[in-house]
């Protein structure tokens, strides 16, 4: 899968499981369990993620990128 800036956070999410270490790096703190961050992020947009967490969208992007290719069983 392609991680672009309209990619659903809930496609990451159903894509490459819990990244939730990833996330965090951003600031992004975790929202109750998994299955609740999904529910939240099905009209999330990496783009927007990005925005409301302030940070810059290029390095929002590469830093997901290489952290999906890291999750077992995944080619990224």
């Amino acid at each position: 899968m392609e991680i672009t800036k309209d990619t659903k956070v809930s496609a990451v999410l159903d894509e490459y499981g819990d990244i939730a270490e990833v996330m965090e790096m951003f600031g992004i703190k975790r929202v109750g369990g998994y299955t609740f961050r999904k529910l939240i992020t099905k009209a999330l947009t990496v783009e927007r993620a990005a925005k409301v967490h302030r940070v810059p969208l290029d390095e929002f992007l590469t830093t997901l990128r290489t952290a999906v290719r890291q999750v077992p069983g995944q080619d990224g």
